[in-house]
């Protein structure tokens, strides 16, 4: 996998976006020589680039009375045009409509198709309370882009599915986008006391899998199921049709 763009957006806060960028990353930096090319474009909180073995850059693109200049977006743009290799650009909720509409108005996404890049949105889709929100935010990014999409199942805040049992991915929300989707990862909920507090220890020293490895902080078993996470993770990734 070469010169791919992966823009992580959703627009709703705190479901996960800087945990699939890391994720991602981690799994795109074994596909290719070339330096991964890491970016953080959210201000209120830009986690991505506090993990340092990914050097992360961030993207200022706020101004000094607190509002958000798109076109300091132009930045972003160029450091992607610049070199060759993967780009993984998380985004937070603060800046997710203002990069869009900059997106759009600029008609990058074709700039980058012609400049040879491919170019790929990943959407979070979040389970229980977070179910109806995250999936018009799914609907309204393949509604406003022809650019294919890969779908994160969230299932850390519940099941993906309405009050009467119909899941998600047998919506009309869904389906009416479903050619366009060219992959789906389920993060799945797996037991809170073991696995979920291993990879909350994990993601709270902004660490990787690698360094996971390494450290003397993980005992046997939580680098373990620390493990068996990834795998199952980079497992659906390497089945999407990229």
């Amino acid at each position: 996998m070469q010169n791919t763009v992966h823009f992580i957006l959703q627009g709703k806060g705190g479901i996960g976006k800087t945990l699939v960028s890391t994720i991602l990353a981690q799994w795109l930096a074994q596909k290719d020589d070339k330096p991964l090319r890491c970016f953080d474009t959210d201000q209120e909180n830009p986690t991505f680039s506090r993990y340092k073995a990914m050097n992360v850059k961030h993207v200022p693109v706020m101004t000094d009375t607190r509002t958000i200049d798109p076109k300091r977006f132009d930045a972003l743009m160029i450091d992607i045009l610049e070199e060759d290799g993967n780009c993984v650009i998380d985004n937070g909720a603060n800046s997710f409509t203002p990069l869009m509409a900059y997106l759009l108005e600029n008609d990058c996404f074709a700039m980058l198709e012609e400049a040879g890049r491919k170019v790929y949105i990943h959407t979070i889709v979040g389970g229980g309370d977070t179910l109806h929100d995250t999936a018009t935010g799914f609907a309204a990014t393949a509604k406003a882009t022809h650019v294919p999409l890969v779908l994160w199942e969230n299932e850390h805040f519940g099941r993906l599915a309405s009050p009467s049992g119909k899941l998600f991915t047998e919506s009309q929300t869904y389906l009416e986008h479903a050619a366009r989707v060219r992959g789906r990862v389920v993060l799945t909920a797996r037991n809170p006391d073991t696995f979920g507090a291993d990879i909350k220890k994990m993601n709270m020293g902004r660490l990787t899998l690698d360094e996971v490895r390494a450290s003397d902080r993980f005992n046997v078993m939580e680098k373990q199921r620390i493990k068996v996470v990834f795998r199952d993770l980079f497992e659906q990734l390497d089945k999407v049709n990229w």
